[in-house]
């Protein structure tokens, strides 16, 4: 019997109808959302409707948003993963009433759950809603997300908000702009604008507003996904004046031969360590996204070291440097206090040890470690006034806190900055970092606009950056397995924990090792373990990868070609 009105019933009936759920399909909710084969989810984004609705009630109407993407997946998968009115991730609380909801098979079912977070929250089902929703390139999209329509159009007082094609961090921004009119215009434009304001008064504060410093051409590989044509309408808003010269590639023209993420962008430049072959003979200057641009790396092909990669902890090496230093004009001026505002970089495991030294003892930086999952850094880094987090794939932004932004206009109200330009140039510039980076969610192209500008103040080359340290060789490989929850991992995802006794056989492996190190961790978005290697050489973790992947392989039930070489 259901607790619901007769006419949201109905509803649920006819859609339960036309979106039933596969048989013996168990769905997840990881860490980028519900992920996987396309013909699986439209009965999940039914679902996801519904309960993106029912958030916004619960809300007091606040938007809230619905990605369907699956980034950095091949293009016969989808997903979705909802957006908090921050813009924030989907809280862990409503994680589990997704996933109850996604495996309910009956009407009574779904029903029951609904009604239940409906009481849960203490609103009716007639409140008011508001929901945006976008999507990606890929060709289940359109599909999918008429399923998502229905699911929106279950319960009465929907403002149910199609934003169509965009990047994942510009819906989580249309999402955070709707509820708070100061963080930007909640539009594509007023999110084009933002960037390109914020960028240019950037480098006019820094000194490198006249384009005395040419830091050169910058190729940009989109992934032929999204992040392309959201680039190149920013670069169109933005003029030919604009301070970046970049030329777009994989840039999805012709999806018959510009195959989203195939031979193109972050995560295949990653994994690969070497450029995509469309870049192969020009890689001088580089940066590649992912598929719904959340993800950016840099690269280049340097004359004595060949392909050199630039990652996230790179990026944030770089960040936390140029925040630091500028910050420590202002301490010096005695404008702010030495321990006044926080500053921490959130790692994960994957990032290279190299990094995690340079930030430690040449920085001075508190380092901080987490899950694997950007949710995971979030969370870290609001703890900090100044938050860099960065997954080494590429993932990450900048976040300030309230404090931060009070006390730079603190010191921007000091007539004592009129006659100490150094320190007015600081002032300014860190008072415009907020705008710079969206701190919502990691963001392609604002992370890239903040490096560039970076580069353009300090006068630095791609290969000067390189050289703020030097990475340990390593390798990221991954092993299809039967069923990869049988892995269970602790100390953020360093140290495995099930399955029993294998921990200890990875620690053999590494043992003789030269600077050896290594772990393995269930994915969050595909069926596969990952294994990741360090070590003094690139033949030595090369070696090690292979070592650690046979043992998963050989003794968890490896399905399909086990990776025997690179």
């Amino acid at each position: 019997m259901s607790l619901l009105p007769a006419d949201i019933t109905a509803n649920l009936t006819a859609g339960i109808a036309s979106y039933p759920k596969p048989d013996s399909v168990v769905y997840s909710y990881g860490t980028a959302g519900f992920r996987m084969a396309a013909d699986l989810l439209d009965s999940v984004m039914f679902k996801v409707g519904i309960l993106a609705a029912i958030r916004s009630k619960a809300l007091g109407g606040a938007c809230v948003g619905v990605m369907v993407t699956a980034s950095h997946n091949p293009v016969p998968d989808n997903g979705v993963k909802l957006v908090e009115p921050s813009g924030d991730m989907l809280v862990p609380e409503y994680e589990k009433i997704a996933v109850a909801m996604a495996n309910a098979s009956t009407v009574d079912e779904l029903a029951e759950l609904a009604a239940a977070a409906l009481a849960a929250a203490s609103v009716a089902p007639d409140a008011p809603a508001a929901v945006r929703y976008g999507h990606d390139t890929r060709p289940s999209a359109n599909r999918l997300v008429a399923a998502l329509e229905a699911g929106l159009a279950v319960l009465p007082a929907v403002d149910a908000i199609p934003v169509g094609l965009v990047s994942t961090p510009q819906l989580h921004y249309l999402v955070k702009a709707s509820n708070e009119p100061q963080f930007g215009i909640a539009t594509l434009d007023g999110y084009n604008n933002k960037l390109i304001a914020a960028y240019t008064q950037l480098l006019e504060a820094g000194g490198a507003g006249n384009g005395e410093f040419d830091a050169g051409k910058l190729f940009v590989d989109g992934a032929n996904g999204v992040g392309a044509p959201a680039l190149a309408a920013l670069l169109a808003a933005a003029g030919p004046d604009f301070a970046l010269h970049a030329s777009i590639v994989n840039d999805g023209s012709d999806p018959e031969v510009n195959i989203l993420n195939h031979e193109a962008g972050a995560d295949y430049v990653k994994s690969n360590q070497m450029p995509p072959p469309v870049l192969a003979e020009t890689a001088d200057r580089c940066a590649a996204f992912d598929g719904d641009a959340d993800r950016v790396v840099y690269f280049f092909n340097s004359p004595s070291a060949g392909f050199v990669l630039l990652d996230g902890d790179k990026l944030a090496s770089l960040m936390a440097d140029y925040i630091s230093s500028t910050l420590q004009v202002l301490v010096d001026a005695g404008l702010v206090a030495a321990d006044e505002l926080s500053l921490a970089v959130i790692q994960t495991a994957y990032a290279n040890g190299a990094s995690t030294t340079y930030l430690r003892n040449e920085l001075g930086a508190t380092v901080e470690f987490t899950k694997t999952g950007v949710k995971h850094l979030h969370h870290a880094a609001l703890a900090y006034d100044i938050g860099v987090y960065f997954e080494a794939n590429g993932h990450g932004t900048v976040v300030f806190s309230p404090k931060y932004v009070e006390t730079l206009a603190r010191v921007a109200a000091n007539p004592d900055l009129a006659t100490a330009p150094p320190a007015a140039a600081a002032a300014t510039q860190l008072g415009l970092l907020p705008a710079v980076v969206n701190q919502a969610v990691g963001d392609a192209i604002s992370d890239m606009l903040f490096i560039e500008a970076i580069l353009r103040i300090r006068r630095l080359s791609v290969a000067d950056w390189a050289a703020l340290y030097t990475e340990h060789p390593n390798r990221l490989t991954k092993v299809a397995v039967a069923d990869r929850t049988v892995f269970t991992t602790t100390n953020a995802d360093q140290q495995l924990v099930e399955p029993t006794g294998m921990q200890d056989a990875i620690d053999a492996l590494v043992a003789p090792v030269d600077a050896g190190r290594a772990f393995v961790r269930p994915s969050g978005t595909e069926d596969v373990v990952r294994v990741y290697a360090e070590a003094s050489s690139q033949d030595a973790a090369d070696a090690l990868a292979l070592a650690v992947a046979k043992l998963v392989y050989d003794t968890a039930d490896g399905v399909g070609e086990l990776v025997t070489s690179f």
